[in-house]
């Protein structure tokens, strides 16, 4: 008799059993899945603001000297045509087998997004608001910050918003070079063939993409309230 319950305990295990869904799993390996979700969303937030840093300034010189626009937007579209797996590899020389060769290489891609996105959203600003301004005596940074940059904000946060889901599901890549988030798990259960591992990781990635472009759109709410204004 103890010999049946132990069978009937063991056919019900759904660790056992390699079901998709394992509650299971869940309960005993509560410690990794956050370690690698917290991971995940330290290299996405720290790519997302480096490439933000990095991509206003690039964006201001291309839009301030128009022939080298053509030139900035062309270069960074050649690097995000590059592998991941590739680009990680060039940089390895160069960062080592660490978490800087994910986040340069992510903070490289997320160039081309929002580069796009700042040029566009101040190319967009109407003629007649800049002359208005500069007809009340705003100077070139004073209108820049005051009138063109708010008026091209909701086009640069698109532009933020789809770096960032794009950043969320290209760290898993960096699993190549052990930091790749939830991307560890995912590659270690495809190479097992661990399904509940496989599964729950890649449902915290998706989930992880939501909770960030949710608090981006948030923010771009509150940052713009002459839109929500316009639009009730």
């Amino acid at each position: 008799m103890h010999l049946a319950a132990h069978s009937l305990t063991l056919s019900d295990d759904c660790l056992v059993r390699n079901d998709w869904i394992c509650p299971e799993y869940w309960r005993t390996r509560s410690t990794e899945l956050s370690d690698a979700l917290i991971q995940h969303a330290e290299i996405t937030v720290v790519s997302l603001v480096l490439a933000i840093v990095v991509a206003l300034p690039v964006a201001l010189i291309a839009r301030r000297w128009g022939w080298l626009e053509q030139m900035v937007l062309g270069g960074a579209t050649v690097i995000y045509t590059i592998p991941s797996l590739a680009l990680f590899s060039l940089l390895l020389p160069f960062t080592g087998l660490t978490a800087w060769t994910v986040v340069v290489g992510l903070v490289l891609y997320s160039l081309t997004i929002l580069v796009r996105a700042i040029v566009a959203g101040l190319a967009a600003v109407p003629g007649d608001v800049l002359d208005a301004a500069r007809g009340m005596g705003y100077g070139d940074t004073r209108m820049l910050w005051r009138v063109q940059f708010p008026l091209a904000l909701p086009t640069i946060m698109g532009g933020v918003r789809v770096a960032a889901v794009s950043t969320v599901a290209l760290v898993t890549v960096g699993a190549v070079v052990g930091y790749g988030g939830l991307g560890d798990l995912i590659y270690n259960g495809l190479s097992t063939l661990f399904k509940a591992q496989v599964l729950t990781a890649s449902v915290l990635c998706v989930v992880l993409a939501l909770v960030l472009d949710g608090v981006l759109l948030l923010a771009q709410r509150l940052a713009t309230p002459w839109r929500r204004g316009r639009s009730a």
